[in-house]
């Protein structure tokens, strides 16, 4: 039975396309199911602003009338006209070369009519979003902003012609306060002469709501220092705005670290969230009507936080004003009898990311790696 391939169009299409995800890894204990709500969100083009720098389209494979596979081809307008890539991402399959290789083929044929000769992926509308190929720590639980896939996804990417563009890593430690107070002292005195020295303070917050304040700057820092980094696009005010909304509502006080100058200016920042993974999996992509409990008890009883997102301005790089993040967050790890830490996805070749957590020992047996595919379409 050959594969046929259909474009999803409707909502109806979209749930399919989500749900299909669920079906595949059914039973795999590493597999965290993103929410419906937020999919349907991130898929909406009326909700999500990077419709409007990005065109997308939505495909899935079916064999004898049976889902097998889903791509989502996205042409970033800037990325098409400077670099002539079109991406792909969502992107997941059985363990059939023929259905890889129909939904492959069905993103070049899209990238062709529109001009553009290289492709690569799977990445996202943007930075934020879903992106890489597990190639290795196949045997970690997956955090609430990573995708898990099968081991089997790397060799069909390289038999269709790719090779590796770049890889995310990702670290698990367990949280350095076993190595004593006196580790924590001399974390709090090294933030404590950088303070002073630049004139840089912790910002505290009396509520969540007050971090709301702060939001724009965050994301006009991310852009600033994330511009150079693979596949980034700066995101537009109203992405910001999207982002903000989505997320800043469900952040706690205790968990943001923000670093200000004598100005008011964020200069560095820390978002962490305690760990949604197993949440997730618990509600099984839907948020009510029961959902919503176990992510609730997630975020008041749990011994894991995830990193979010991490950036430092880069002139305050190298004068160590991730100290004063850390003194903020081993506070907050301490107070809520945190034991490990995930940080989010880093760049191999990212060092003013790395360096924040090459000292310590990770927890995982296994290193975590995402790869970045590209090739030329033919």
């Amino acid at each position: 039975m050959s594969v046929e391939i259909k474009e999803i169009t409707d909502k109806k299409g979209l749930k399919q396309f989500i749900t299909f995800q669920w079906e595949l890894y059914k039973g795999v204990p590493q597999f965290v199911p993103p929410m419906m709500d937020f999919e349907m969100s991130t898929f909406n083009q009326e909700k999500n602003p990077a419709f409007n720098t990005s065109t997308g389209r939505f495909w899935m494979a079916y064999k004898n009338n049976k889902p097998v596979g889903r791509i989502i081809g996205i042409i970033n307008k800037e990325e098409a006209k400077g670099s002539q890539f079109i991406r792909f991402g969502w992107v997941d399959f059985i363990d059939d070369e023929e259905v890889s290789k129909a939904l492959i083929q069905t993103v070049e044929d899209w990238g062709k009519e529109n001009g553009l000769n290289k492709i690569h992926g799977p990445l996202g509308f943007t930075d934020l979003d879903f992106e890489g190929t597990l190639v290795g720590g196949f045997n970690q639980i997956s955090t609430q902003a990573t995708m898990y896939n099968f081991p089997y996804y790397k060799d069909h990417f390289e038999k269709l012609g790719f090779e590796k563009a770049v890889d995310w890593t990702e670290a698990r430690i367990q949280v350095p306060l076993w190595k004593g107070e006196g580790y924590i002292d001399e974390i709090n005195r090294k933030a404590d002469i950088i303070g002073m020295r630049y004139g840089l303070k912790i910002k505290e917050f009396k509520s969540g709501k007050e971090i709301l304040k702060y939001g724009d700057k965050v994301f006009e820092l991310l852009n600033d220092t994330y511009s150079h980094l693979y596949g980034y696009h700066k995101l537009t005010e109203e992405q910001i705005k999207y982002f903000i909304d989505q997320y800043f509502g469900f952040v706690q006080k205790d968990f943001i670290a923000l670093v200000v100058n004598e100005n008011d200016e964020v200069i560095a920042f820390a978002i962490t969230f305690p760990s949604l993974s197993k949440a997730f999996q618990k509600a099984k992509g839907k948020m009510f009507p029961f959902g919503f409990a176990h992510v609730l008890k997630s975020f008041f009883f749990n011994d894991t936080v995830d990193f979010f997102l991490v950036a430092v301005k880069e002139e305050y790089q190298r004068k160590g004003a991730n100290a004063l993040l850390w003194k903020r967050l081993l506070w907050a790890f301490k107070k809520h009898k945190i034991k490990y830490l995930c940080s989010g996805q880093m760049l191999e070749d990212n060092s003013n990311v790395n360096n924040l957590w090459s000292r310590y020992e990770p927890s995982a047996d296994e290193e975590i790696r995402r790869r970045c595919f590209t090739k030329a379409i033919s």
